[in-house]
C-alpha cells in the first residue's frame, strides 16, 4: 500500500496538486451547499477568487455547531440516492455528527486506510483483530476496510466481551489489533487476570486510535502486550481515521494523508494562520471528498506542523501528536492544564496503574482538581501509610511540573470503571 506517488512527492508538486483540488472543491460547495454559498457570500469571497493555496485564509471557518446546526444531511453535497453509507458521532454531547459517503468517498477513505495500517507494518500475512466498535462510530468500518483493502484477514471482533477478545488472539494466531488504547489496556490486564502473557502469543502490532494518548502510555502498552504499538489519528467530520499517521521513527509526529485533507494551524484566539513549526489549532479542509467535504473545519487539536522528508521516505506534512484540546483544556489556579499532561507524571510512578479519572470541583471562587488513580496490589496492601507516601510523591511531582496544587488519592485495584471504546477520564463535579 506504499503509495510512492503521494506519500514521496516534493512540496512544490504537492502544493500545486493541492490547489487544484482546493479550487474544484471550493467551487463544489458554493454551487450545491447553500451553508457554504451563504458563508461565502457574507465574506465577498467567490470560487474564482483562489488563486493560491494562501487564499484559504480568507474563507471562514467551519465549527462543530455548524454540523449540529445542519442536522442531519443540511451540508451534504449530494443526493441521497449518491450517499452509499452514513456514519455519525456517538452524540453524547448533543446532537451527533453525521458522516455521509459516497462510493468515491468510501474508497479513498479505504485508500488512506490502508497507508495507515501499512505504515504499522500489517501486510496481507496478518491476521487482524479488529476491536473497535463496530456501527456508526467510523473507527469500526474504518479500520475493517483498510485491512481488506490490505489483504489480510479480518476478524471483526468489535469491542466488548473482553475475554473472548483474549480466546480469539490466542485461538486464531492473531497478529494485529485494532481498539482504542485504553482498550487495549483492559485486555492487557484482563489477560494476566486470566493468567494469559499475551507476549507469548504470535500478536505483535496494534494500531491504535479514537483518543488521545500520550507517549507514555504508549510503552505501558507495549510492554503489557510485548507489541509495537502505533497510532491511527482521525475525526468523523473528516471521514474517520486515516487523517494522519505515525511510522516507524515513532519521533512524536505524525504524516497527514494531505493529497487528501489540507492541514493548517491557527492562534486559537485571533483566528489568525501561524506559520510552520508554531504551536495552535489544527484546521482541516477535505479536498477530495464529495458528500460533505469540510472546508476550514476547526478539531479544537492543539498541535504544530512541520515539513521535512522524514527518515522512513515519506514527505507528507507531519503534525506533532496532539497535546490536547483546545475545549479540553482545564485552567486550574489561573494554569492552563491538558489532561495528558497530567497522564504522562501518572505513568511514570511505578506503585500506581494507568487507570486514573480527574474530578474537577469548586473550591470557593476557584477551580480545584482532584485526582484518582489506581495502586497496584502489592502497593495498595502495604496499607495507609504507603498510600499516603505515593500520594504525596504525586502531588508534588504535579506541583513541580505543572506548577498547581492536586490533591491525589491511591483508589483500590479496578475500581475505576474499565473502557471498551473511548476513556472517560475527566468529570466536572462543579455541574453535578
Amino acid at each position: 500500500m506504499w503509495d510512492k506517488t503521494y506519500e514521496t512527492m516534493s512540496a512544490d508538486e504537492m502544493q500545486a496538486f493541492q490547489l487544484g483540488k482546493l479550487k474544484e472543491t471550493v467551487a463544489w460547495v458554493y454551487e450545491r451547499i447553500p451553508f457554504y454559498k451563504k458563508k461565502f457570500d457574507e465574506v465577498g469571497f467567490q470560487p474564482g477568487n483562489l488563486k493560491a493555496l494562501e487564499d484559504l485564509g480568507k474563507l471562514p471557518f467551519t465549527v462543530k455547531t455548524d454540523l449540529r446546526d445542519n442536522y442531519p444531511f443540511g451540508l451534504c453535497a449530494v443526493p441521497m440516492t449518491e450517499v452509499v453509507r452514513v456514519h455519525a458521532s456517538s452524540g453524547t454531547t448533543g446532537k451527533p455528527i453525521t458522516g455521509p459517503y459516497t462510493k468515491d468517498d468510501l474508497a479513498q477513505w479505504c485508500q488512506c486506510m490502508a497507508r495507515t495500517m501499512d505504515s504499522a507494518g500489517i501486510t496481507k500475512t496478518d491476521i487482524f483483530q479488529n476491536s473497535y466498535g463496530l456501527g456508526l462510530f467510523t473507527g469500526g468500518l474504518g479500520f475493517h476496510q483498510g485491512a481488506e483493502t490490505i489483504g489480510c484477514t479480518v476478524i471483526p471482533a468489535s469491542s466488548g466481551m473482553t475475554e473472548r477478545q483474549i480466546t480469539l488472539m490466542r485461538d486464531f494466531g492473531v497478529t494485529a489489533l485494532g481498539c482504542t488504547p485504553s482498550y487495549a489496556l483492559t485486555i492487557a490486564e484482563k489477560a494476566s487476570d486470566l493468567g494469559v502473557d499475551l507476549r507469548k502469543l504470535p500478536l505483535r502490532v496494534g494500531c491504535f486510535g479514537a483518543e488521545p494518548w500520550t507517549v507514555e502510555m504508549r510503552k505501558e502498552i507495549e510492554e503489557r502486550m510485548g507489541i509495537k504499538a502505533r497510532e491511527a489519528y482521525g475525526l468523523t467530520e473528516l471521514g474517520g481515521p486515516g487523517v494522519a499517521f505515525d511510522c516507524d521513527m515513532q519521533d512524536g509526529w505524525l504524516h497527514v494523508n494531505e493529497d487528501h485533507i489540507l492541514p493548517e494551524i491557527i492562534d486559537p484566539v485571533t483566528e489568525e494562520v501561524l506559520p510552520l513549526g508554531e504551536k495552535g489549532e489544527l484546521v482541516f479542509t477535505a479536498l477530495q471528498r464529495r458528500a460533505m467535504p469540510m472546508i476550514r473545519y476547526r478539531t479544537r487539536d492543539i498541535t504544530q506542523l512541520k515539513r521535512e522528508t522524514c527518515a522512513c521516505g515519506r514527505t507528507l506534512i507531519k503534525m506533532k501528536k496532539v497535546y490536547g484540546r483546545s475545549d479540553d483544556m482545564l485552567i486550574i489556579s489561573g494554569v492552563n492544564v491538558f489532561p495528558s499532561q497530567i497522564e504522562s507524571l501518572l505513568l511514570e510512578v511505578a506503585e500506581v496503574e494507568p487507570q486514573y479519572v480527574l474530578i474537577i470541583r469548586k473550591k470557593g471562587y476557584l477551580d480545584a482538581l482532584s485526582v484518582d488513580v489506581e495502586a497496584k496490589p502489592e502497593v495498595y496492601e502495604q496499607g495507609e501509610d504507603k498510600l499516603k507516601q505515593v500520594e504525596g510523591a504525586i502531588e508534588a511531582r504535579i506541583r513541580g511540573v505543572i506548577g498547581i496544587g492536586v490533591k491525589v488519592r491511591c483508589v483500590p485495584p479496578k475500581s475505576i470503571e474499565r473502557s471498551e471504546g473511548k476513556a472517560k477520564r475527566v468529570f466536572d463535579a462543579r455541574k453535578l
